[in-house]
């Protein structure tokens, strides 16, 4: 199986390891490996990497995402979501008077930069144990808040009141571009915070990572050996970083650890290309450029 990046739309209850599995199957090789993990509740784009493209996915890892969420207002859950036990309620009045206005005002300081606490229930270690590990024994988990960046935070339907089991919520659809390491989950439980009636996400697709769009992803459903649709690791690159092309001698001075001419370069993510391959990740260091690592020669067995 070549080298090289595979997009798939996963499906809600897949977990993003169940997905790296199957594909380990279909590819047959057990060099597999994602960049961002989607929880199970979670659907759309997920990046696989197989074979020698599982390196690249140390510089995708901290792309920019864009999601699509459907947040409730009215309560709060112990996981954030839709998946977790309602810890409260609020008076259905408190609901029902929250306007589009209100929602938009809140929102202003859940965008830009920000210090944000991870929702408890994450893979987050805490004491060398993970976070949600921590929670569902029973402990109580107090996450430190952490930078992270949102790009755009946008209302994209109208507010609608929503009745189950004798509560009042109000639903809203939204569109958020974010940092890598941000959790949607945690900005709909501080948007609840803000408007003091709660809040949590019903639902959650991303659509984007960096460059790549869930509308080029494949469904995991039928996927076959014959039918997996693998991009080259020089069309992958090609998408998502600058690209440098180097001659054939730069191509046996990177291999050899030797560094070379930056010609103006500047940056931590360059691939460097030779004749349609990826030969290396590249990073300024003063004029010069050395690679962080190097593709070129490695089988794809």
């Amino acid at each position: 199986m070549a080298s090289g990046l595979v997009l798939i739309d996963k499906p809600k209850g897949w977990t993003s390891h169940d997905v790296v599995a199957k594909l380990r199957g279909i590819a047959g090789t057990r060099r597999v490996g994602h960049a961002g993990t989607l929880d199970p509740m979670a659907t759309g784009l997920l990046l696989i990497g197989i074979n020698s493209a599982t390196k690249l996915l140390t510089y995708l890892v901290g792309a920019s995402k864009t999601y699509e969420a459907t947040i409730r207002l009215g309560a709060n859950t112990i996981t954030d979501d839709a998946e977790g036990e309602t810890l409260e309620v609020a008076k259905a009045e408190a609901v029902r008077v929250i306007t589009a206005e209100q929602i938009e005002s809140a929102l202003e300081s859940l965008r830009g930069e920000i210090m944000q606490v991870p929702s408890s229930v994450s893979a987050i270690k805490v004491d060398g144990e993970r976070a949600y590990a921590k929670v569902r024994g029973g402990d109580e988990v107090k996450l430190a808040a952490r930078p992270v960046s949102i790009y755009s935070f946008e209302i994209t339907s109208q507010p609608q009141i929503v009745q189950s089991d004798g509560e009042v919520f109000l639903d809203f659809n939204a569109t958020i571009e974010c940092s890598s390491g941000t959790y949607i989950r945690a900005l709909a439980r501080d948007l609840g915070r803000q408007l003091s009636v709660g809040g949590y996400l019903t639902a959650l697709r991303r659509t984007k990572i960096n460059n790549y769009a869930v509308e080029d992803a494949q469904q995991i459903d039928g996927l076959t050996r014959e039918s997996l649709k693998v991009m080259p690791m020089v069309a992958a690159a090609e998408s998502a970083f600058v690209i440098h092309p180097v001659s054939d001698q730069e191509v046996i001075d990177l291999r050899h650890g030797k560094r070379i001419d930056s010609q103006g370069l500047t940056g931590s993510e360059i691939a460097a290309v030779n004749n349609g391959e990826l030969v290396a990740m590249l990073e300024s260091v003063g004029q010069q450029l050395k690679s962080t690592v190097v593709f070129v020669g490695e089988s794809d067995d």
